[in-house]
């Protein structure tokens, strides 16, 4: 299972005060704790208005569904009308990844790993030509390679 990193201004508007922030804040942990999801310790109160930003690790796939869990987690917080902004996704550099950063160019592919010369292992991912026709390879192969922090080298079937 992939970690999303969801990212909510919790305060468009500029509407709360530092202790509304602060109260929020620990309200946000107590809702995050029950939905499993993690809230990293920020001071809103300390940001520049208007860009009062949370992040919480959500677990799942859906990048929609973690938006939403987290406007919803931020809504009954802070009580006024959050924005999500950009979803991103924690690397560990497993499988899981690297189908992940496949799904998110609409591809599937086939995923294996072997040891290298060098002891590090090499991901080998096999994917259709028609697929390398619609994305270009380079972009696949960085964005595994930053994924998974190891060799990546992508193969057609």
């Amino acid at each position: 299972m992939r970690t999303a990193v969801v990212r909510v201004n919790v305060d468009p508007s500029s509407l709360l005060t530092p202790a509304q922030l602060s109260q929020g804040m620990a309200l946000l942990r107590e809702l995050g704790d029950e939905l499993g999801a993690d809230v990293v310790e920020t001071n809103l109160a300390a940001m520049p208005a208007g860009r009062r930003e949370v992040e919480l690790l959500i677990s799942g796939e859906d990048v929609e569904a973690a938006k939403q869990d987290g406007t919803d987690l931020c809504t009954r917080a802070f009580g006024v009308g959050p924005v999500a902004g950009v979803v991103t996704f924690i690397s560990r550099g497993t499988d899981d990844d690297a189908r992940g950063v496949l799904s998110a160019f609409g591809l599937a592919g086939e995923i294996s790993r072997a040891p290298g010369d060098d002891g590090f292992d090499v991901v080998y991912v096999t994917l259709r030509e028609d697929d390398l026709e619609r994305v270009p390879e380079s972009r696949i192969h960085t964005a595994l390679e930053a994924s998974l922090n190891c060799e990546v080298r992508i193969r057609t079937k």
